[in-house]
């Protein structure tokens, strides 16, 4: 039987999201950093894994692995498109998706290997535009309506460096765990 400090421990490997009081430049370059690297990170994590291993959950009742690869391509193509509407735009309102719900779509149940190829892909083009901007750039928002407030690109970026970071160590702790 599992605990309660058990299961936050699978649920948060690394920790909740605590948005920083103060970002600077060399925050924002770790975090782009990790951006950057998750790519080749995540194929690490899955390259060996069995079908079987690809369709375990990496906690009682979470996603399979399956599920957090698939997750993670939606997810970075939304954060993607969410930076560019907020670098085009004067603090444009993003459209929520359920992301529960996006995971037990049929495509989630295809070969990794799409979304792969996607968060290769999309992070190639998302990093481009991350070490382009300036200060002033990490200074603009976008309205996120679920959370009834305007979130700047620069804690948008850690965010996104929390969430790389907390899918990647839900494989690689299962890994550890053994399937």
């Amino acid at each position: 039987m599992i605990d309660h400090a058990q299961l936050d421990q699978l649920r948060y490997p690394v920790g909740k999201f605590k948005k920083p009081e103060v970002v600077d430049a060399d925050r924002r370059a770790q975090w782009i950093a990790t951006i950057e690297a998750l790519p080749g990170k995540l194929r690490d994590a899955v390259q060996n894994l069995t079908p079987e291993q690809l369709e375990t959950p990496y906690r009682p009742g979470g996603w399979t692995v399956r599920q957090l690869v698939h997750h993670i391509a939606d997810s970075h193509m939304n954060a993607y498109i969410r930076f560019k509407l907020a670098l085009t735009e004067n603090n444009p309102t993003i459209k929520p998706y359920e992301e529960a719900l996006w995971a037990e779509l049929p495509d989630s149940k295809e070969p990794i290997e799409y979304s792969l190829q996607i968060v290769d892909a999309v992070h190639h083009r998302w990093v481009r535009i991350l070490k382009a901007m300036s200060v002033e750039d990490f200074q603009k928002t976008y309205h996120h309506p679920d959370q009834q407030s305007d979130v700047s690109l620069s804690n948008a970026l850690g965010m996104y460096d929390w969430h790389s970071r907390h899918h990647l160590a839900h494989i690689t702790e299962l890994a550890k765990r053994g399937f």
